[in-house]
């Protein structure tokens, strides 16, 4: 069985994770990424931008995933395909 293209996750955040993380990002002062670009679900990242580790206390489900903080949206990667998976606005 052969298969093409990649399969897409949908990454499902529940209100209070959300909320959570807002949270994290105002109290640790996280500094917002400076880009030009447009950031959006699907979109890849250049290799020059920085992935964050996510943090445990986002809950065990995300900290596969990496993040990036701009315009006031916390963008999930998936850190092997440097794909935004998810946005928190």
């Amino acid at each position: 069985m052969t298969t093409t293209g990649a399969a897409r996750a949908t990454v499902q955040i529940e209100p209070e994770t959300r909320t959570r993380i807002r949270s994290y990002v105002t109290e640790h002062k996280v500094r917002p990424l400076a880009t030009t670009e447009r950031m959006a679900v699907g979109a890849t990242l250049p290799s020059d931008v920085e992935l964050v580790a996510v943090p445990s206390e986002w809950g065990p489900s995300l900290t596969k995933f990496r993040y990036v903080y701009s315009n006031d949206r916390v963008m999930l990667v998936d850190p092997g395909s440097r794909t935004v998976v998810h946005e928190i606005d």
